[in-house]
């Protein structure tokens, strides 16, 4: 992918702080699959996509990655808030014109990543964004491009910065388009037994002739 693809440029908010209880509290961003984090591997979706800026919204967890670091205010105050931080460390002037929101525990990030790309050029001019939903048509907020003025001005009204409000709170007056997409790109690890899977597709995965 390159620049030209997405008009006006993309930038990309990734979601990396949750406390990941269903996991005993363990960092579901350093989990390993296929050889690479879940975050490492988000990072590099975006950064395929041309996104630029990436920021994280966790504690630093990785200091090799080339990507900005923010925590929302106070930790662990939810997805809402983690974006209106995360807009707020960016310089209004400099905006893309699209943002990738991601969680970073997506096996199928780059697939999800690509097709959140290539279906932003079929979005009507009066869209605010665009969303993969998984088989039974529920959106995935967290799998989603969004145009960031619109985000800004949903995160401009948000009550006490969005402390503890869920994503649909952030995005219930924007028009955004959602489409079902495969298990594949939109499959998250919640749990132990998620991760226990992502890792054997992965296994198979590579040893699939190429």
């Amino acid at each position: 992918m390159t620049p030209a693809l997405v008009p006006g440029g993309i930038g990309a908010v990734l979601l990396a702080g949750g406390r990941a209880s269903r996991v005993d509290g363990a960092t579901k961003p350093l989990f390993d699959v296929g050889g690479r984090t879940l975050l490492a591997a988000a990072v590099t979706a975006a950064t395929d996509a041309a996104a630029r800026p990436i920021t994280v919204v966790a504690p630093v967890l990785d200091e090799a990655l080339p990507v900005g670091w923010v925590r929302e205010n106070p930790p662990f105050t939810g997805p809402a808030a983690a974006v209106v931080a995360a807009l707020a460390s960016w310089p209004e002037e400099d905006d893309p014109t699209w943002t990738l929101l991601l969680a970073c525990d997506l096996p199928g990030v780059d697939a999800a990543v690509r097709r959140l790309v290539v279906d932003i050029m079929l979005l009507p001019s009066d869209t605010d964004g665009l969303c993969l939903a998984d088989a039974t048509s529920r959106p995935q907020w967290l799998i989603g491009v969004y145009r960031t003025r619109a985000l800004r001005a949903a995160a401009s009204v948000l009550p006490d910065a969005g402390r503890d409000a869920p994503m649909r709170a952030l995005l219930d007056d924007l028009a955004i388009t959602v489409v079902v997409a495969g298990d594949d790109l939109t499959r998250d690890v919640d749990t132990w037994e998620d991760l226990e899977e992502a890792r054997r597709r992965a296994a198979h995965a590579s040893e699939e002739p190429s």
